[in-house]
């Protein structure tokens, strides 16, 4: 029997042009596509007629108990009959994807896998939205942080002391806590008025944005659903000046950026790749 394989690709941040030419290479050779809810539905086209296409998605708030277990099992029983299996998830499968234990689910099963890495919506958002997560003299970092922990409970784990710190916070899947998000980051030394953005539906025809001091946000924000961002940080100042010269008009951005740092050499990153043989075309 030919052995399979699972290819685990990222769909991106939401528009189906920000999937990686891999992704759709893989696509394009997949016998089974197992996909999550925030997955364009037009990449599914990519798939031949012949390919299975499974949901294994949930909305938010709908519990989540053993659908990650029945999920590893898909994913091992389909390569173990020798298909090629395209596990297609929303964004990056590493960034709160839950690749990770995908990923070693199929190593302990002794099946054959590869990671395709996809955009981010920790990084597509506010970039879709005019803002940049790092700026010279602004921002010379950021973090990104969950706002849930499995289980659907408040972020007890997360380290907010860190996060109201960040120079700039991005924060994923908070939307239904954002009252509490916002609270932990003002009880841990964030400004009331420090600027802050959330960003729905990043990068779809239907993006919508708020911008707002951090303590009136959630006041603002009624009618936000999933998937949204929240970014917090001086940054979110820039978007108007960009948004300035989006429009053609030329801008200035009113930060100060007398801060310096010295340039470093670009670093590049390859491909996670697990077991998986070169791929023939069919």
């Amino acid at each position: 029997m030919t052995r399979g394989c699972v290819y685990i690709v990222g769909a991106g941040p939401g528009a189906p042009d920000l999937i990686t030419l891999r992704g759709i290479q893989m696509l394009k050779r997949a016998d089974v596509v197992l996909y999550d809810r925030l997955v364009h539905p037009s990449l599914l086209d990519h798939a031949p007629p012949h390919a299975q296409r499974v949901y294994a998605g949930r909305a938010p708030g709908e519990p989540g108990t053993g659908r990650q277990d029945g999920i590893h099992e898909q994913l091992i029983a389909h390569a173990r009959a020798g298909r090629t299996v395209v596990r297609l998830k929303g964004g990056d499968p590493f960034v709160f994807g839950r690749g990770g234990e995908e990923v070693q689910a199929l190593s302990d099963a002794g099946v054959p896998w590869e990671v395709v890495p996809g955009i981010s919506a920790a990084i597509a958002a506010p970039g879709s939205a005019l803002v940049p997560v790092t700026y010279r003299g602004v921002s010379a970092a950021f973090g990104v942080f969950t706002g849930r922990e499995a289980g659907d409970i408040a972020t007890a784990n997360v380290d907010w002391a860190l996060a109201a710190a960040m120079p700039t916070a991005i924060i994923m899947m908070g939307v239904q806590q954002l009252d509490t998000i916002v609270a932990r980051l003002i009880d841990h030394g964030r400004a009331e008025d420090a600027p802050a953005m959330i960003v729905e539906r990043a990068t779809w025809p239907d993006q919508r944005v708020i911008v707002a001091p951090l303590a009136e946000l959630p006041g603002r924000a009624h009618g936000i659903s999933a998937p949204a961002t929240l970014v917090v940080g001086e940054v979110v100042r820039l978007r108007e000046a960009h948004r300035g010269a989006h429009a053609g008009i030329t801008a200035v951005p009113s930060i100060s950026t007398s801060a310096r740092s010295s340039r470093r050499p670009a670093t590049t990153t390859s491909v996670i790749a697990g077991k998986c043989r070169p791929m023939t075309r069919r």
